[in-house]
């Protein structure tokens, strides 16, 4: 499937833009994880989840809810 899949898109770009579209990619992506890294550095976010600070100033890491 995934073969199929490969030999459609270098069908569709051909070859010699194939490696171009997959350094555009992957720059793209480098810059969105480096924005999403410091928004949550800026909103005080851990990957594991936003921190919560209580009334004495104690942060601590906010329960994860699940939808169900």
């Amino acid at each position: 499937m995934v073969l199929i899949v490969l030999v459609v898109i270098l069908l569709l770009f051909g070859a010699p833009r194939l490696p171009g579209m997959a350094r555009s990619l992957g720059q793209s992506m480098r810059i969105f994880k480096a924005e999403v890294k410091d928004m949550r550095e800026d909103t005080g976010e851990t990957p594991e989840g936003p921190s919560v600070v209580n009334a004495g100033g104690d942060e601590e890491p906010q329960a994860s809810s699940s939808w169900k």
